[in-house]
């Protein structure tokens, strides 16, 4: 969906999955050094939406996700992935409840692809989830809460925060720069939470049995998952950052893939990568003819 947003003065459509919304209003640095120093809101509206109402919801998806959800208290975010049999990751969720439902937001043009799944699992129990994006959309608070609202009052929502409108451009390079991972970027098929990080933000260790526990459960007791994701800078010979998926090399060979890159206003150019566990902090990287350093963010 197209975001009303951006009709507003200067306003630059995003790329790829992100094109529903602004990259910017017209200057994408200063928008990050206004969130860095005052906050920001965010338009996030092109991400899915799903509403889970029903009186087992909470024990349903706890059943379900690598998180635990039981006792979830309301208003209260979190993170949880959805693993194949495998322990690979086939769904990364950010959810809250409010006391009647919970809502979910999602990677865009990934919300029919859970719902389907939710829908094959639901069995006897009391749940109705749905797909909402048509109807709500993600707002988001840079350094504070995700907000989902009515879609029809969008502007108005993103309004009444007070804070300065900012384009997803500058939410994305604050992420690169704090190290978080967003699904179908710094992830292929074959991830694993342990690669990215997410088993400190979307899996709960100490639950009950979910499909793909087992393979969380003996890279954790045992450790050295295969990768693990980095902060790579380049060295700034060219001004075109590299794509999303682009081959990150080490004497020749292939050692891993790129995920976000971003022209940061403090940190120059930077993304995030995921390497083989085997190469060494101080290694001298190439990306796309550019000569990189990874800086550790997961121990391996």
């Amino acid at each position: 969906m197209t975001s009303p947003l951006l009709s507003r003065p200067g306003a630059v459509a995003g790329r790829g999955v992100d094109d529903g919304v602004a990259a910017h209003y017209g200057d994408p640095l200063r928008e990050q050094r206004v969130a860095m120093a005052d906050g920001a809101v965010v338009d996030r509206s092109h991400r899915g939406v799903l509403r889970v109402g029903g009186a087992d919801r909470l024990e349903w998806l706890h059943s379900l996700t690598s998180q635990h959800l039981t006792s979830l208290a309301p208003d209260v975010w979190t993170e949880a992935l959805v693993l194949s049999p495998h322990g690979h990751v086939e769904h990364h969720l950010v959810l809250v409840d409010d006391g009647s439902a919970t809502w979910i937001h999602v990677e865009p043009g990934t919300a029919p692809a859970l719902l389907a799944y939710l829908e094959s699992m639901k069995f006897w129990s009391d749940v109705t989830p749905e797909d909402v994006t048509s109807a709500y959309a993600v707002v988001s608070v840079v350094d504070g809460a995700d907000r989902i609202v009515a879609r029809a009052s969008l502007v108005e929502s993103v309004e009444a925060t007070g804070l300065p409108l900012v384009g997803h451009d500058a939410w994305e390079a604050l992420r690169v720069a704090a190290g978080r991972p967003r699904f179908g970027f710094e992830t292929d098929h074959r991830t694993i939470p342990h690669e990215i990080g997410w088993l400190e933000t979307a899996v709960h260790l100490d639950k009950g049995c979910y499909r793909g526990q087992e393979t969380v459960a003996r890279v954790h007791n045992l450790g050295r998952p295969p990768r693990r994701l980095v902060r790579v800078h380049f060295d700034g010979t060219s001004d075109e950052l590299p794509q999303a998926g682009t081959p990150v090399m080490l004497d020749d060979k292939q050692v891993g893939f790129l995920g976000t890159a971003v022209q940061h206003a403090e940190l120059g150019p930077i993304a995030l990568a995921v390497i083989k566990r085997q190469v060494a902090d101080d290694a001298h990287l190439m990306v796309a003819g550019m000569a990189a350093a990874a800086e550790r963010l997961v121990d391996a």
